[in-house]
């Protein structure tokens, strides 16, 4: 998310450098505000026009598409404004009025799948999305809850979700969140996040949703999901080597 007006453009460039050398396609995302939280007292944003201000100044700097959730019709048209890509939280992907807001800023929507939902039930969605007249969205897969503090992927939904004859993204950093914790803060698996993103490729998935930050220990928001950053690099070295591997077969 956007913390201060530093770290943001850290992570950009970072990653621009290394998905450049490696010739994958990048989308930079970060949220202008973080509406859902666990405690009170978590922080939410440095404010919605001073974030979405930092994103738009990113994505014409670095010349790179920019994605930034929304939780309300009324902010749909606001990061319509700033973003190219509005991006519809779990949480929220059932809220038709928010689906149909989205839709019509003409904006590239990026659904992700509830983690109440079934791979299936994500037909609704996109024949919702298709309903408003936007062709141009994607489904992302962030894990289903199991029990109460514990989220799992099943990998056929790639699959199951791309009939919908749409692009389906894994999210390989949320996917491993230990959610409802005691103490108010969502916990996570990060020592998980390279097993999760070798088999979301091996799987055929149409690209990888991450978080990363430079120390996640300092994160405001999921660092206990996190990547840390210097260790993009590595892992999307080999997440790319998985890929050719897969295409040559």
């Amino acid at each position: 998310m956007i913390e201060d007006h530093e770290n943001p453009f850290q992570v950009c460039e970072r990653l621009l450098a290394i998905t450049s050398r490696l010739q994958i396609p990048f989308a930079f995302k970060a949220s202008y505000r973080k509406a859902n939280r666990s405690s009170v007292s978590s922080f939410t944003g440095i404010g919605d026009r001073e974030g979405l201000e930092i994103l738009r100044t990113i994505r014409e700097r670095y010349n790179v598409p920019v994605v930034t959730d929304i939780h309300s019709e009324a902010e749909a048209a606001m990061a319509a404004e700033y973003v190219d890509v509005l991006q519809i939280p779990a949480f929220l992907c059932r809220q038709t009025d928010l689906l149909h807001a989205a839709a019509r800023t003409g904006r590239c929507v990026n659904v992700k799948k509830g983690q109440f939902l079934s791979p299936e039930a994500m037909k609704q969605v996109s024949d919702k999305m298709r309903a408003f007249g936007c062709e141009n969205f994607m489904l992302t897969e962030r894990g289903t809850t199991f029990g109460y503090q514990d989220l799992v992927v099943d990998f056929r939904g790639v699959p199951t979700m791309q009939q919908n004859r749409v692009p389906v993204v894994v999210d390989i950093t949320h996917s491993l969140q230990q959610p409802n914790q005691s103490a108010g803060v969502t916990g996570g698996r990060p020592d998980m996040i390279e097993t999760m993103g070798r088999a979301a490729i091996a799987v055929g998935a149409d690209g990888i949703f991450m978080e990363t930050h430079p120390d996640p220990s300092r994160a405001k928001s999921d660092g206990a999901n996190m990547l840390r950053l210097d260790l993009a690099e590595p892992l999307l070295e080999h997440l790319v080597a998985i890929r050719k591997t897969i295409m040559n077969l």
